[in-house]
């Protein structure tokens, strides 16, 4: 079965992190995770990651300060924030979507399907697909 996409997954709590992996894996999904800010943006920048989830709460950064900083870097790549809070952060408007870590697996995993079929109709036209516009 091929990849459906590559995600970022951004959480300093391991389990959580590995938990959050097993189960995007298990849909069908390829997961780079980082467990801090520094390589989250390394591998943000280097890796061709097309959905990025992060934890909102993490050491030394929130996940709205993240995803802004993300934002300047790869406008175009959607990024979700996960918080254990019920309400939607400060910064919330660089995220392109908020899950709250109390939705059931499947309901997020809509919610990022979803947004990656979204992504991938606005982003223009590869020049390798070819055919012009539609």
């Amino acid at each position: 079965m091929p990849t459906l996409a590559t995600i970022l997954c951004i959480d300093d709590d391991e389990t959580a992190l590995n938990i959050r992996k097993m189960v995007l894996e298990m849909a069908g999904y390829s997961v780079l995770a980082a467990i801090d800010v520094e390589s989250a943006i390394q591998l943000f920048t280097s890796s061709a990651v097309e959905v990025v989830i992060s934890d909102h709460l993490l050491q030394g950064k929130t996940g709205t300060e993240l995803a802004a900083e993300m934002k300047r870097l790869k406008p175009m790549i959607p990024i979700v924030i996960m918080s254990g809070m019920v309400e939607r952060p400060a910064g919330i408007e660089h995220a392109d979507l908020f899950i709250c870590k109390g939705e059931a697996p499947p309901i997020w995993l809509k919610k990022i399907s979803d947004l990656l079929q979204q992504s991938r109709s606005q982003a223009p036209q590869s020049k390798a697909r070819g055919n012009g516009p539609d």
